[in-house]
């Protein structure tokens, strides 16, 4: 609708705002202001400007930074929801849209009275509809997923503010994804990772092309062609304010531009990922943006990146240098991490060997990943990917720059090398294939690193508290790297944890729910592992020695493996030839865990009992006797589940009593604990009619041997009977 004064068009300002992610205000800013805009005003994820209609309808067809381009309405005083209403109700909306056109509100913000942002959304919904029928209108219905107009509010500093929404669906949707990779980078944000890496329309990559959407906004830019010319709807149709003529006008403008640009568009566009499905996409997508003969698509993995410009045809002549551009992948968990950093690091060696001369910009959440390219950046800029905070760092790759030749954690990678040549050789006549690879040998380097076949887990001890976080999380990524480098394991495999130091085995922390279970032998027992889904794998690696010698112990015998965990222990009397078996555990988890185990070995039949109960609790009732006992309790335990709190110092005492009783005359009790400075209390025992010998040192195996204090271990027997050793 256009304004005439005695026939002569009047130009009428309208207030305007625009949404945009956080960190992209700067950008959208000088953007509306080329477009024409005045009083461009910056704010927390948007821009406040005022134009004609004309400029509003451009920021819909032309922004390639904003989300939306909202028409401000009214702005007034609130306190409570009778302001609200009142404040809504004196808006003319029969002058923007008819009662047959459907409605949705979308409302933000909260205050005393309105706690709610669906009952600040009813009460204009309300408003609305109330002013329709008392003026005999036809009441507008609500649509919530597709309406004819949406109206939005915000209420924010003691002030309502009521906008129609121009836009339509967000205007970082393109139209042109035919399908996206696992998470897409939001077409805006591509943008603004392409502004401030200073592109000028010279060659680009990106290496990790995803869904292709950095190098199809590309195209747009460099074939000036709107970012919104391919939509077919906007929040303006329907209301009744829309100036037809106008929207045309522009639209052929565009076209046009979009056209000639095209025409003369000689841009240079390479995008390359590892997964072939993706790239379909990718490629895809660029057909559907009408800029898939700009970009070449290359199925290639960043740790064999080339440089995809050609070498000069005459020797000594420069080569042509680019630009390459990137959001790789930087994962929300830390068990993502290791894969990550091998990308990372791959990434970083690339661009050194064979992109010299080249302009690189990175967009990451993680700046420790970051650190992993080992370059160093000329400029850094803050943004948002939706809720998470992102560094884009921009890097000059020197022209005599070669790929690195240092060693990551180079002390720790020598030491790490040096117990594999040892403990490969020894694992392998052991028959086992899973051992501890390191244990903290280095105090700066403070993890444990267990392999299980080609597997690599990672637990990452709790640094000092005067180690700087930081620097604490870099030694730990650093690490990874050593390790996967000195391993020849593939980052995939190599699984990553954090626990703090323990005295006692945290048994049933949760950490995810990847369901991934694996086999592995020890001494001829086959086990079940899992290296994702808990901070321990199901298997204590230390008492490796200890099952060992229960199964030469066990031949028909009668053996209870009390605080059972997954049974590992059972299963290694078992195949000794227990005449029977009892296994107890508190947790339901663990103790189908371990029936898994003993069937995997075949060992099944009424012979082989468990029992899910408060160890302590059925211990105190039982009655049966056994010949051979394991336990290995828990440091210290106050489970909901347990009627009283544990502690193995403590208690350990009261505990020999309870088991003397289901000790056979000429049974044995293997009691073991990882209490450090454990103290047997011998007198007590021997008050009870019981003796122990320390087997420690016996029970510790070749990949423990310098962890002194990894467990205690002890045979118990009555005092009438011989010790075995």
């Amino acid at each position: 609708m256009r304004h005439y004064f005695y026939g002569i068009p009047v130009s009428v300002m309208k207030e305007f705002f625009a949404t945009c992610p956080k960190g992209l205000e700067n950008l959208l800013a000088v953007e509306l202001t080329t477009l024409g805009a005045e009083q461009v005003r910056e704010t927390v994820a948007g821009v406040h400007f005022k134009g004609e209609l004309a400029i509003g309808y451009k920021a819909c067809l032309w922004s390639r930074f904003a989300s939306r381009i909202v028409l401000v309405l009214s702005e007034f005083q609130m306190n409570d929801d009778l302001d609200l209403y009142l404040g809504a109700h004196t808006i003319p909306w029969e002058e923007h849209f008819p009662g047959t056109a459907t409605i949705a509100v979308d409302f933000t913000g909260t205050n005393p009275a309105i706690r709610n942002t669906q009952y600040g959304a009813l009460k204009i919904k309300d408003a609305i509809v109330d002013r329709f029928t008392k003026r005999g209108h036809v009441r507008p219905d609500v649509d919530k997923k597709s309406p004819d107009i949406r109206i939005m509010a915000h209420l924010g500093k003691g002030k309502a503010n009521i906008t129609l929404d121009l836009s339509g669906p967000a205007l970082h949707q393109r139209f042109y994804r035919q399908g996206t990779g696992e998470a897409p980078l939001k077409e805006n944000l591509a943008c603004a990772m392409i502004a401030r890496s200073g592109w000028a329309g010279e060659p680009m990559m990106d290496p990790m092309c995803g869904s292709g959407t950095l190098l199809i906004e590309a195209a747009f830019i460099a074939a000036d062609m709107a970012p919104a010319l391919r939509r077919e709807r906007f929040g303006f149709d329907r209301w009744l304010q829309h100036d037809g003529d106008l929207w045309q006008s522009l639209m052929m403008e565009a076209q046009v531009r979009a056209k000639r640009g095209m025409q003369r568009c000689e841009v240079k566009l390479f995008g390359c990922d590892a997964d072939p499905r993706v790239l379909m996409k990718a490629r895809d997508n660029a057909k559907a943006a009408g800029v898939a003969h700009l970009i070449t698509f290359k199925q290639a993995d960043v740790t064999a990146l080339e440089n995809p410009l050609p070498m000069p045809a005459v020797e000594g002549e420069a080569r042509e240098v680019g630009m390459l551009i990137s959001n790789p992948p930087y994962g929300e968990r830390l068990g993502e991490f290791p894969a990550l950093l091998e990308v990372h690091q791959a990434l970083g060696d690339a661009l050194r060997r064979s992109f010299q001369g080249w302009k690189v910009t990175i967009l990451s959440a993680s700046p420790e990943l970051l650190s992993c390219l080992r370059l160093r950046a000329d400029k850094q800029y803050r943004l948002f990917n939706g809720a998470l905070e992102c560094q884009l760092r921009n890097y000059q790759i020197a022209l005599d720059s070669v790929a690195s030749q240092k060693e990551v954690a180079q002390d720790f990678a020598n030491r790490l090398r040096k117990n594999l040549k040892t403990l490969e050789k020894w694992a392998s006549k052991e028959g086992i294939d899973c051992y501890r690879l390191y244990d903290a040998d280095l105090p700066e380097y403070n993890a444990a690193i267990d392999r299980y076949r080609d597997y690599l887990v990672v637990q990452e001890y709790a640094a000092p508290k005067d180690i700087p976080a930081q620097k604490t999380r870099q030694r730990l990524l650093d690490m990874v790297q050593a390790a996967i480098k000195v391993t020849g394991m593939d980052g995939e495999k190599v699984i990553l944890k954090v626990r703090e130091r323990q005295e006692g085995k945290q048994q049933y922390q949760k950490l995810s729910e990847e369901q991934h279970r694996m086999e592995v032998q020890e001494y001829g027992a086959r086990l079940w592992v899992n290296l994702y889904d808990y901070l321990d794998t199901g298997l204590f690696l230390d008492h490796r020695q200890t099952r060992r010698m229960l199964g030469q112990m066990a031949r028909g015998k009668r053996f209870l493996n009390l605080f059972a965990y997954t049974g590992s222990a059972t299963v290694h009397a078992g195949l000794g030839g227990a005449s029977e078996t009892t296994t107890v555990d508190m947790s339901h988890t663990y103790l189908n865990w371990a029936q898994d185990n003993m069937r995997l070995n075949s060992l099944v039949g009424r012979q082989h009992k468990f029992v899910q109960a408060d160890c302590l609790k059925w211990l105190s009732e039982a009655e049966d006797q056994y010949d051979l006992i394991f336990i290995d309790p828990p440091t210290f335990s106050n489970s909901k589940r347990m009627d009283e709190s544990f502690d193995v110092q403590r208690d350990h005492l009261l505990l020999m009593q309870h088991l003397k009783r289901l000790l056979a005359a000429d049974g044995t009790l293997v009691f073991s604990n990882n209490k450090r400075h454990f103290k047997m209390d011998l007198a007590g025992l021997e008050a009870a009619g019981l003796k122990a010998q320390n087997i420690t040192g016996k029970t510790r195996p070749k990949d423990f041997e310098r962890n002194q204090h990894i467990h205690n271990c002890w045979i118990i027997t009555h005092a009438d009977v011989p010790a075995e050793a």
